[in-house]
C-alpha cells in the first residue's frame, strides 16, 4: 500500500512522481516546537536498527529536501493538510496541536522508506478525546518506559494519558502534607516470590513535571486519576485514622474489592482531599482530575458510628446517599481548584438530594449503559465499555494461551466500538470520545504491558480519529504499520484481529 497511514486521513488524493530523501528534510517555518519533537524522533531509532530496515530516513538530514510549515487558521484546532510534491512538503494547520499531527502522519511515512508518493492529504478528528489509560497503581512502570508509550501514543493522534495513580495495591503521587502515603503506601508485599518482597514506588514531583511536560510536547493532556473514597487500602495502611475501624490495614497484595474505604463520618478525609487536589493543581495542568468514585463497598460505613451520624446530621435516608453526599463534596473542592472532575459511571448512582453535579463527565466502563444514561442527564461522556474492546488487560483473543483477565478484547472490537451507538443527535453531542485502558494486575513489566496495548491501541485510534471507517482497510495496513513499530523497539501481538 502507496501509504498505510493509521488513523486513515479524511481524504488522500495520490500524484504522480515521489518525494524522494537521504535522510529528515529540513523544516522550515512555522511550528517549530513541533519540529524539534520530530527531530527527537527520529534520534530515537538507533543507527543499527535503521541500517537492519536500510532506511536512510534516519541517517541525518537531508538539506535539499524541505517541510515548510506554514500557520492556517481556516482549520481547526487539530486538522492539517499536506502538500507532498517532489522536492518539498507543505504542512498547513492552525496551531501547534494539528501541525503536530500533520508531522506525525509523515513520521509513519518516514518509518517506511526512502521515498514518498506525492500526494494532498487532509485530515481531521472525529472525536476530541481519544484516551488512554494506564494503571500504574497495581504495576509501578518506570519513567522512561512511560515516555516511550506516550511517544508512540502521539504517533496515532492519541490526545489524553489518563493516570491512574492510587488504589488498593500503591499511592504513587507524592503528596507534602502527608508523606507517609508515598514512604508507606507506595509499597506491597510481591507474593510472585518465595520470600516476602516489597514492591512498588511513587513518582517524585521531577517525575511527574517531566512526563506532563513531555507530553504536552507531544500534545498529549496528562489526566490524573485519584481514587475516593473506595480504593483506599494503601491511603488506610498510612493513615489509619482515616478508616472506619482503625485497622491493622495493609497495602494489598490481592487484587479485587475490599471492605475498607475512607470513613464518610471522619471530616480528616477531606483535609486529606484538600491536600491531594492542592498537589494535583499544581503539578498537572490538565482542566480535569478523575476521582475514580466506582467499587465502594459500604459495608464499614453501615457498622460505623461517625458515618451514621452523618447520615443523620446530613439528612440522609441510605449509605448511597451518603457515597452521592461526597461525591459532591469532592466535586466542589475540585471546581474550586478551577478542575472538573470525571467519575467512573457508579458516580450516576446519586440521591434525589444530592444529584451528580451537571459538569461532572462520567467515564462508562460497565457497557455503554452508564454513557447512554449520562448523557440523558446532560452530562458530558468519554465511553470506555469493558465490553467492546476497551479493556487492554483482556485477552486479545480467546485462547487460554493468551495473556490477559476476566475477558477478551479483540483487535476488531477495538475498532469497531462506536462512542455514539443508539444516541440522539443532542446526546451525541455531549460524548466527547473514547478511551482504552489498561490496568495491571498481571501487567508485571512495561514489555508485557506493550504486548497487551499494540495493536489494539492503534485500532482504537483510528476508531476515534477517522471519518471513513474501514476495518478490512485497517486490516490490509496493518503490516506495513508493524513494521514501523517494530522500528520502534514495541513488542505487538500477531495473531487474530476478530
Amino acid at each position: 500500500m502507496p501509504f498505510a497511514i493509521i488513523p486513515e486521513p479524511a481524504l488522500i488524493q495520490e500524484r504522480d512522481g515521489f518525494f524522494e530523501y537521504m535522510g529528515l528534510p529540513v523544516i522550515e517555518g512555522d511550528f517549530q516546537s513541533e519540529a524539534s519533537v520530530l527531530k527527537e524522533q527520529f534520534a530515537l531509532v538507533s543507527a543499527s536498527q535503521a541500517e537492519a530496515r536500510r532506511s536512510p530516513a534516519f541517517s541525518g538530514v537531508d538539506a535539499a529536501r524541505k517541510i515548510i510549515c506554514k500557520k492556517d487558521e481556516s482549520l481547526g484546532s487539530e486538522a492539517y493538510t499536506l502538500a507532498i510534491g517532489r522536492e518539498a512538503i507543505e504542512l498547513r494547520a492552525s496551531c501547534g496541536r494539528g501541525a503536530y499531527h500533520g508531522l506525525q502522519t509523515l513520521r509513519q511515512l518516514f518509518l517506511s522508506g526512502e521515498k514518498i508518493s506525492c500526494a494532498r492529504i487532509e485530515d481531521e478528528p472525529r472525536f476530541g478525546w481519544r484516551g488512554f489509560m494506564l494503571d500504574a497503581s497495581r504495576y509501578f512502570y518506570t519513567v522512561p518506559f512511560i515516555k516511550k508509550l506516550i511517544d508512540a501514543l502521539s504517533l496515532h493522534h492519541i490526545n489524553v494519558f489518563h493516570w491512574h495513580l492510587t488504589d488498593d495495591q500503591g499511592w504513587r503521587l507524592p503528596v507534602p502534607e502527608y508523606p507517609l502515603l508515598a514512604d508507606i503506601g507506595s509499597k506491597r508485599v510481591d507474593r510472585r516470590f518465595l520470600r516476602e518482597l516489597p514492591i512498588g514506588g511513587f513518582y517524585t514531583e521531577g517525575d511527574i513535571r517531566e512526563i506532563v511536560s513531555f507530553a504536552s510536547a507531544r500534545h498529549i493532556e496528562v489526566t490524573p486519576e485519584i481514587d475516593f473514597p473506595g480504593h483506599a487500602s494503601a491511603i488506610l495502611t498510612a493513615y489509619p485514622d482515616l478508616g472506619c475501624t482503625g485497622g491493622p490495614y495493609r497495602v494489598e497484595d490481592r487484587f479485587g474489592i475490599f471492605d475498607d474505604v475512607l470513613c464518610a463520618g471522619n471530616d480528616a478525609i477531606f483535609e486529606l482531599a484538600d491536600a491531594v487536589f492542592n498537589t494535583v493543581a499544581r503539578l498537572f495542568p490538565s482542566p480535569y482530575v478523575h476521582i475514580g468514585g466506582d467499587e465502594v463497598r459500604l459495608t464499614r460505613w453501615t457498622r460505623c458510628p461517625k458515618c451514621n451520624k452523618r447520615l443523620a446530621n446530613a439528612g440522609l435516608k441510605n449509605m448511597p446517599e451518603l457515597q452521592s453526599w461526597i461525591t459532591a463534596k469532592l466535586v466542589s473542592m475540585l471546581a474550586e481548584k478551577g478542575k472538573t472532575a470525571i467519575g467512573w459511571d457508579e458516580v450516576l448512582e446519586d440521591s434525589p438530594r444530592y444529584t451528580l453535579p451537571k459538569d461532572v463527565a462520567v467515564m462508562s466502563w460497565r457497557g455503554a449503559e452508564g454513557g447512554k444514561a449520562a448523557v440523558k442527564r446532560g452530562h458530558s461522556v468519554i465511553m470506555s465499555p469493558n465490553t467492546e474492546g476497551c479493556y487492554l488487560d483482556y485477552r486479545n483473543y480467546g485462547d487460554m494461551e493468551e495473556p490477559g483477565q476476566l475477558g477478551v478484547s479483540t483487535v476488531c472490537q477495538s475498532y469497531s466500538m462506536d462512542p455514539v451507538a443508539g444516541m440522539s443527535e443532542s446526546e451525541a453531542a455531549l460524548v466527547m470520545g473514547g478511551q482504552c485502558n489498561l490496568w495491571s494486575e498481571l501487567i508485571y513489566a512495561g514489555r508485557i504491558a506493550e504486548y497487551m496495548i499494540f495493536p489494539r491501541i492503534v485500532a482504537f485510534a483510528e476508531n476515534m480519529w477517522t471519518l471513513h471507517k474501514d476495518f478490512a482497510n485497517f486490516a490490509r495496513k496493518l503490516p506495513v504499520h508493524r513494521q514501523r513499530l517494530d522500528l520502534l523497539d514495541i513488542v505487538q501481538y500477531r495473531g487474530r484481529l476478530e
